[in-house]
């Protein structure tokens, strides 16, 4: 994994990683730890920009009761505050 740093700068909020994992390049934004996968550098780096402002917010738009129902879900089974999944992949360890 290629890295650059500032001097004297320790790991900072707007910080990406980006790797290659046999044909796929994939990107983490370090700050809110959201990651996201692409074909090429570009595509891994485009697909997380949309995942972090999903995450934060900026993107897209709230599912409704109805959207819920169209789906064949009952909105009473989804809770009303976003967690995080219980699987392995989401440990923060790495």
């Amino acid at each position: 994994m290629a890295r650059a740093s500032r001097p004297d700068e320790g790991e900072r909020s707007d910080e990406v990683h980006l790797w290659r994992e046999g044909d796929t390049w994939i990107a983490k934004d370090v700050g809110t730890g959201v990651a996201s996968q692409g074909e090429s550098r570009g595509e891994a780096l485009e697909m997380l920009d949309e995942a972090v402002a999903l995450h934060e917010g900026d993107a897209g738009r709230p599912i409704t009761d109805e959207d819920l129902e169209d789906l064949g879900i009952d909105p009473e089974s989804v809770p009303d505050e976003p967690r995080e999944p219980d699987a392995p992949w989401f440990d923060s360890e790495e």
